[in-house]
C-alpha cells in the first residue's frame, strides 16, 4: 500500500503551470513539522516536494500562498531522468489525490478556516473555495468536531 497523509504550510506560492495538452499542474513543497524536539527544544520540520493537478492545481494556486496550512492525501512517487551532464538523477514526490485547504493566505491577507469563522454561521471562506467544484455543503454546529 501506498498512502501518505501530511499537513503543513507552503514554504514558498505554489508554482503553477500547465502542460502542452493545457493540463493544470502545481509544485510545491511543504514544511512538515516532526513530532519531537531536538535536544536544545526546537522542533525541526521535513520539507517535501508535492505535486497536484487538474482543478486542485488551480484552486491550490488561487486560494493559497506562502505559510498556508494544507493538509494531503496522495502517494510517494519515485522517478529518475538524466541531467545535462549524463547522471542520473533521482526524485521523491508526493503526487496529491486530495488537499484540504486548513487556511488560506494569498496576497498578503490572512483568512483562517479555524472554529471561530464558523460561528453565527460564517462559512463565506469555504463558500469561495468550494464555488469551482459546483457543490454547495451545508455546515451547522454538529457537522464541525474540533
Amino acid at each position: 500500500m501506498n498512502k501518505v497523509f501530511l499537513i503543513g504550510r507552503l514554504v514558498a506560492d505554489p508554482d503553477l503551470r500547465y502542460t502542452q495538452s493545457n493540463k493544470p499542474v502545481a509544485d510545491f513543497r511543504l514544511a512538515v513539522n516532526r513530532q519531537y524536539t531536538d535536544e536544545s527544544g526546537e522542533r525541526k520540520a521535513d520539507f517535501i516536494n508535492i505535486i497536484t493537478w487538474g482543478k486542485q492545481a488551480e484552486n491550490l494556486n488561487k486560494y493559497c500562498g506562502k505559510g498556508s496550512q494544507i493538509a494531503v492525501e496522495g502517494r510517494v512517487s519515485v522517478r529518475n531522468y538524466k541531467n545535462k551532464e549524463g547522471k542520473k538523477v533521482y526524485v521523491t514526490e508526493i503526487v496529491t489525490n486530495n488537499i484540504m485547504f486548513l487556511d488560506t493566505k494569498k496576497e498578503g491577507q490572512a483568512s483562517e478556516v479555524s472554529p471561530s469563522n464558523f460561528e453565527k454561521g460564517n462559512t463565506s471562506i469555504q463558500d469561495e473555495a468550494f464555488a469551482d467544484f459546483g457543490e454547495t455543503i451545508e455546515l451547522n454546529d454538529a457537522d464541525i468536531a474540533f
